[in-house]
């Protein structure tokens, strides 16, 4: 059975407790002030013009707290509406302007000059009330006496009765002065509906209101609506978006009790329900009961991408609002972690479905951004991805700017921003006068400046090229000392020369080209299968990257910042990134594009499985054509069909092994392979060292009591 998971009755912020209204007679709009104010209300409503920020000319009052209370307006003793009372806690802004010494005998002498502090303070507060589809703006005029005002202090309130707004629906209010003084108050509440209100006998909307509860079974979430078998009503399942319009996702009118089935993969922590009676003029109540569910959290990052658009934009793209932030980093080649920069993103609450601008002068393709939840990196993408520009050896140099032009210049390295001309024994340290010299000279490119501060980067390809200008020399001169050697011992050279040659091309084939394989880490089988490949693919002119050989590296780094850091290199190198698709594999990228039928069959992930965490860069590259060329594809005879392949990935080459190995091969090392026939005998070689623990493997699938017991496709 079922176990009750969540029932929709919201009260009044997060407190659980029903609540009892008072009851306010009448249509009419009051405002009521403490005592020491006077106020007035203007008649009907105005525009809402909050307009920009002015100084005050002296003291003024403005708005500091809001306060909210519900209560019922009421036309009869059983026809009432849910209304908003708003409390605005007012104080004084500003100082009096202290006469001149040479007007206090013409003030002392004239009385009227003395009139402003004998006058009262006058503010016009605006009121600004929204809930979909209501807006309102009503504007109070307040009084305070100016001989008892005290700049600083609260002088006290005014209550306005009040704002009409649905059972169930997100109000919000802001509240500014006319003129505006400083930035306006905002306040945002949840209305709770008729079962979180003593309101049943008051208000009519809710004497058929379908009752809806939620509970969850596994990886099944069911709507339970308690109605009556002749009832009639609505419902509708939407994205509740802050920063946009809602997103309605399904629709359907009803009759009777229903049960809605959903898949726990389509849970999203804006995943609002809405239910009403199907009759004229009723209310809707509305609800969003996984705002705290752990799994709707995943799905939405797993749903989120980051994108950077050239020249300098960004955007990231999620179903709903995300509490996250945003730093611009700076990737050094050669790995390691993305060093935090002072250019400031925003820092919470990153604005999604919207192309935002970095602050930058200039873009480089070391630059990358960042986005974290509670401290953990949940996605990163740099501007050398999308245009495939190799990271630049380049140095970025932080200066920071003091009082009459003084300003300091440090180089960040690794180990920290180490200071120019310092004694470190870092290369920054090393080179800081030339360095100087490139700054002043202007052969360094300024990424981005403000007044304290300001970033470089200084490009170090000619003090490479130094250091290489006197290995060369070195190696003339070696060369030079062998063509002696020769010319005296030549006989004996030959053999020494031959055997040197076929050393040479060994470890430039070795070096040939990078592959990085990804796998779903499911069972021990599989992976003593990857490993079987790995290590036969090494014995070939491939340098292979795969989990299984740096665990430690993976549980320091974490998934995603180490097959990152991988990707990268691999790329840079021209070399592959091979999916090797298993039935895990298949289901996991069928539940991160959202295929519900598939993602039940999903494997639960292990700790140190990186094609879990590879999916948030890998399917950026498939959706925007990016692949070919940078990927192959490959699953194991027995163990998958080649439709069992998810569409999206069969735009590079999927083979199957053994029985596609030389294809596969011939894949792998690119334009250096060899001819048809040396390629057979390395594809024999890798298909002798990979069938036995192959044929091991699907042993155990076909009996169900041993280990790894299961079924082959996952289809």
């Amino acid at each position: 059975m079922p176990v009750p998971w969540f029932l929709l009755s919201l009260a009044l912020g997060r407190s659980p407790m029903v609540l009892s209204l008072e009851k306010l007679m009448g249509p009419q709009d009051t405002a009521r002030c403490s005592p020491g104010l006077s106020c007035h209300l203007w008649d009907g409503d105005v525009l809402c013009l909050p307009g920009s920020i002015v100084s005050a000319p002296g003291p003024v009052l403005v708005p500091t707290r809001l306060q909210t209370e519900l209560v019922l307006r009421c036309y009869q003793e059983t026809d009432c509406d849910l209304c908003v009372r708003v409390a605005i806690h007012l104080a004084v802004h500003g100082h009096w302007e202290e006469p001149k010494d040479e007007d206090k005998f013409g003030r002392a002498a004239d009385p009227e000059l003395e009139e402003p502090r004998n006058a009262f303070l006058q503010a016009q507060v605006v009121l600004s009330f929204q809930a979909y589809p209501t807006a309102r703006c009503v504007l109070l005029e307040v009084q305070v006496p100016a001989a008892l005002v005290q700049p600083g202090q609260s002088v006290g309130s005014v209550v306005f009765d009040c704002f009409e707004a649905a059972l169930g629906a997100e109000v919000r209010i802001w509240s500014y002065t006319q003129p505006r003084y400083q930035k306006e108050l905002n306040f945002t509440q949840q209305l709770p509906d008729c079962k979180g209100l003593e309101v049943r006998d008051s208000i009519q909307s809710c004497w058929a209101l379908p009752w809806l509860n939620v509970s969850a079974d596994g990886d099944d979430v069911y709507l339970v609506l308690d109605v009556s078998e002749e009832q009639r009503f609505g419902l509708s399942l939407y994205w509740n978006q802050i920063q946009g319009p809602t997103k309605p996702w399904w629709h359907r009118n009803l009759t009777g009790p229903q049960t809605i089935t959903l898949n726990h993969t389509d849970l999203f922590p804006c995943l609002c329900i809405q239910v009403w009676p199907l009759e004229p003029d009723s209310v809707r109540t509305s609800v969003c009961p996984f705002r705290e569910d752990p799994r709707a959290h995943r799905n939405l990052w797993r749903a989120a991408r980051l994108q950077l658009l050239p020249p300098r934009g960004w955007r990231l793209d999620a179903p709903c609002s995300l509490l996250a932030e945003a730093t611009l980093c700076w990737q050094a080649p050669g790995g390691g972690p993305c060093q935090s920069l002072v250019p400031p993103l925003y820092q919470a609450n990153v604005t999604v479905n919207k192309t935002l601008e970095l602050p930058l002068l200039n873009a480089h393709p070391n630059l990358c951004v960042q986005v974290s939840s509670w401290e953990k990196l949940q996605l990163q993408e740099c501007l050398w991805a999308d245009s495939l520009r190799a990271l630049k050896d380049d140095l970025l140099l932080v200066e920071t700017r003091g009082l009459q032009d003084n300003r300091s210049l440090c180089a960040l390295e690794p180990s920290g921003c180490t200071p120019l001309l310092s004694k470190a024994s870092t290369r920054a340290a090393r080179l800081g006068e030339q360095l100087l010299q490139d700054l002043q000279s202007g052969q360094c490119l300024q990424l981005w400046e403000d007044e304290l501060r300001a970033l470089w980067a200084c490009p170090m390809d000619k003090y490479v090229h130094q250091r290489w200008a006197l290995v060369w020399l070195a190696c003339l001169l070696l060369a030079s000392v062998l063509f002696l050697l020769f010319l005296f011992r030549k006989d004996h050279v030959k053999g020494w020369l031959r055997l040197l040659k076929e050393d040479l091309r060994a470890g430039a084939a070795a070096t040939a080209r990078a592959a990085l394989l990804l796998y779903s880490a499911e069972d021990s089988g599989f992976e003593r299968l990857v490993g079987a490949l790995a290590s036969a693919l090494c014995q070939l002119p491939l340098q292979v990257t795969v989990d299984l050989w740096s665990r430690r590296e993976l549980s320091a780094q974490g998934p995603l910042a180490w097959f990152h850091a991988q990707r990268r290199q691999t790329l840079q190198e021209g070399g592959v990134v091979v999916l090797l698709f298993s039935p895990g594999a298949v289901a996991l990228c069928h539940e991160w594009l959202q295929d519900a039928a598939s993602a039940s069959a999903s494997a639960p992930h292990g700790p140190h499985d990186a094609f879990a965490a590879s999916l948030s860069c890998v399917l950026p590259d498939f959706l925007q054509g990016r692949a070919p060329g940078r990927y192959v594809g490959a699953y194991f005879d027995g163990l998958l069909h080649s439709g069992a392949v998810p569409a999206l990935f069969r735009s590079v080459p999927v083979f199957s092994l053994p029985s596609q190995l030389p294809d596969f091969l011939g894949t792998l090392q690119g334009p250096g392979a060899p001819g048809p026939g040396r390629l057979g005998e390395r594809a024999k070689q890798v298909s002798r060292a990979l069938q036995p623990t192959l044929d091991q493997l699907l042993q155990a699938l076909g009996d169900p009591g041993g280990p790894g017991g299961g079924t082959r496709d996952g289809t």
